[in-house]
């Protein structure tokens, strides 16, 4: 449909993309991908996921989500959160350093992933909408699949890491798509596309 509204995703992260371009799949809009390259100065998810979206609604005039995601280990204080994706200049490195500094530590490490969506869209005010997954990092790499540190995040019930789950199983737990459900659910979305329609 050429008409259908448009919604920016402001992420280069492509794992992400993917994610949402499947999430976002039955919604009725085109999804815009934009790297908005904006630094995260904000102290908390929220804050980082509203510069991201606002950053993109600035450039493109468009609907913008945001996204800033974290894993948060009990044993470390909930370290890295929304230092996560800052542990070092790979992802390989980043995941290295968090099991680094596990070592030692008893286990279980429980942790969660968190997920915080801002939605900043035109004449209205920028809303976030969050998701968590509770699980527990592992000491071995598990898996090829997902992105970031999927592959040590164990799903309780499942013996599975993300990283071993097809993108259908994760979307069952994931923190991201926990957060896309609340923002469908709050009907945000729906009221950007109705108002395209002139409802």
């Amino acid at each position: 449909m050429a008409d259908r509204p448009r919604l920016v995703i402001a992420s280069g992260n492509t794992g992400k993309l993917r994610e949402y371009r499947e999430l976002l799949a039955g919604t009725g809009f085109e999804l815009v991908a934009f790297d908005t390259d904006v630094e995260e100065a904000g102290e908390t998810y929220v804050e980082n996921a509203s510069l991201k979206a606002e950053a993109a609604l600035s450039k493109s005039g468009l609907p913008s989500l945001g996204d800033d995601s974290g894993i948060e280990v009990e044993a470390l204080g909930g370290f890295p959160g929304i230092r996560s994706a800052r542990l070092g200049p790979t992802q390989k490195e980043r995941t290295g350093e968090l099991l680094r500094r596990l070592a030692g530590v008893p286990r279980p490490w429980r942790a969660r992933f968190v997920c915080v969506i801002a939605l900043a869209a035109p004449d209205q005010p920028t809303r976030s909408f969050e998701g968590e997954c509770v699980g527990e990092v592992v000491p071995e790499w598990r898996g090829e699949a997902g992105f970031g540190y999927d592959p040590i995040f164990l799903v309780p019930g499942t013996g599975k890491t993300f990283g071993e789950m097809p993108p259908e199983e994760k979307r069952l737990y994931s923190h991201r798509a926990a957060a896309v459900r609340a923002l469908l659910e709050s009907g945000a979305l729906q009221s950007l596309v109705d108002a395209k329609r002139g409802r």
